[in-house]
């Protein structure tokens, strides 16, 4: 008898653990890897979209959607440049993860071998997903980019696709996402997919779809001898609008602020109110084609486990404080839109971050819990992302060095930025000193405003310490970044 208990209780043993076993397994099926949809628009201010700006008439019900079921970063930005086409630079940076004087040749700047890693490419956003199981694909422009990083992607679909048409605009770049997922479903594909979803819009040459140019009162203007017409339908005048710059920027012939086709070196209302209702007409269409995207996602089921990050490659002027492009390190320009939803992130919720475009590549590691290269210089949002810390750094440096050099820098911290500018030759030297809690238009005496502090105020006597306090900080960021360059009033590179 005693051995029969034995041998039942051995059996009942090994049924439990059996079934343990069992339970684990079923366990660790059901743990699936995070998917992401990376959606990177070109040449876009953050105060286009109602998530930043209440005031705007832009409708993009997705993003907005998107805003609400996740997190919206409001310090979100670009490093900077040292060219004049701004969207090189910036995607060398977010494929690499690297500070802006410690990118390749191929980034535009020429002098700086010493500071890149060899074969960068192999430790860029598409390498390290593909090593680490991922399927990854890419639909974005061609040209102005990093062309050895996005080659690293295993399905390449690129084109540029400025057009008013399903096949010449920014629908073209969601057929190709789409495409790629229903490629998925026929081969039944179980591995995660990274896809880096891009657009070619709301960059010039700003060819809306017809209705929704009639929607924003816009027309395709050619004429050079005559001005577009004002409709009501189209947005206001920014806010900081002027009709010139009270300065020249250190950028002759700059082709985003006097060869852009339907602009020029117009800056009347006329002209600015019908280009920003060309590119609220553009972005309306990413709009609705990034919802073509998700709704297909959720079809699959995928939806839910897919992080889904929208940014953009850096701001733009559009008629504010008398710019047209992307030369510069005004809020509308040096700031991005960023926003990310997906599995963990808490909806709703707004923070700080203090982040480059740079910290996408370990953000995204980190979330897919995959190893960040060593040659990456940005941090993982996470942290902020989890609520453990409301920003990743507490000082933001950006630098503008595409015309005449030094160019411009800029340094941020708290509430107050400092601007310089030393240009053609020094002929140039410039110094703007914001408090953005009380002038986050940053109004110049030009703008004509009341409020004491709504106004440069680095001429003003009361503020000199702070000046010496963010003029020394510039500095700091300067050699700890290994800016090559200094300005009149900094001591000289030993």
């Amino acid at each position: 008898m005693k051995n029969l208990s034995t041998q039942v209780l051995m059996f009942c043993l090994l049924l439990i653990g059996t079934t343990s076993c069992k339970n684990r397994k079923s366990e660790v099926k059901e743990i699936k890897r995070p998917n992401f949809l990376f959606v990177l628009v070109d040449d876009q201010s953050p105060f286009d979209l109602q998530v930043y700006n209440a005031k705007s008439i832009l409708q993009t019900p997705t993003i907005s959607k998107l805003a609400s079921e996740g997190v919206v970063v409001d310090d979100a930005r670009l490093m900077g440049a040292a060219i004049g086409g701004v969207c090189t630079p910036s995607r060398h940076m977010i494929m690499s993860g690297r500070t802006l004087w410690h990118l390749p040749p191929s980034s535009g700047h020429k002098n700086n071998n010493e500071n890149v890693p060899d074969s960068l490419q192999n430790q860029t956003i598409g390498a390290v997903f593909n090593r680490a199981g991922y399927k990854t694909m890419r639909t974005c422009k061609k040209g102005n980019s990093y062309a050895k990083a996005n080659s690293q992607f295993t399905v390449v679909r690129d084109a540029t696709k400025r057009g008013g048409t399903e096949e010449s605009g920014s629908a073209w770049h969601a057929k190709q996402v789409l495409d790629y997922l229903w490629e998925r479903e026929q081969t039944k594909e179980k591995d995660p997919f990274f896809i880096y979803f891009g657009f070619s819009h709301p960059h010039d040459t700003r060819d809306g779809t017809p209705e929704l140019l009639e929607k924003y009162g816009a027309v395709n203007h050619k004429d050079k001898n005559k001005l577009p017409e004002l409709n009501a339908k189209q947005p206001q005048l920014p806010e900081n609008y002027l009709s010139k710059h009270p300065f020249f920027h250190g950028h002759p012939d700059l082709r985003d602020e006097v060869r852009v086709s339907g602009v020029w070196k117009n800056r009347d209302e006329n002209t600015i109110r019908n280009e920003l209702g060309r590119e609220f007409a553009c972005s309306e269409n990413i709009d609705t084609q990034l919802a073509k995207v998700l709704k297909k996602l959720e079809a699959m089921g995928e939806l839910d486990n897919t992080y889904i990050i929208y940014t953009a490659d850096h701001g733009m002027a559009i008629g504010r404080h008398g710019l047209q492009g992307k030369q510069n390190l005004y809020e509308h320009t040096w700031r991005v839109p960023f926003i990310i939803k997906g599995p963990g992130i808490e909806a709703g919720k707004r923070v700080k971050g203090s982040m480059y475009l740079l910290d996408l590549l370990p953000t995204v590691c980190d979330l897919a819990g995959i190893e960040i290269p060593k040659t990456v210089e940005g941090k993982s949002l996470v942290p902020v992302l989890k609520g453990k810390q409301e920003t990743i750094r507490d000082v933001m440096y950006g630098v503008y060095a595409g015309g005449t050099k030094p160019g411009m820098r800029t340094v941020k911290k708290g509430d107050w930025k400092l601007i310089k500018y030393d240009v053609m030759d020094g002929q140039l030297r410039e110094t703007q000193l914001f408090n953005l809690a009380k002038n986050p238009n940053e109004y110049l005496p030009e703008h004509n405003k009341k409020g004491d502090m709504q106004t440069n105020l680095a001429n003003n006597p009361k503020y000199a310490h702070k000046l010496a306090e963010m003029e020394a900080l510039l500095l700091e960021q300067m050699v700890t970044h290994d800016d090559p360059y200094r300005l009149w009033n900094q001591p000289e590179i030993d």
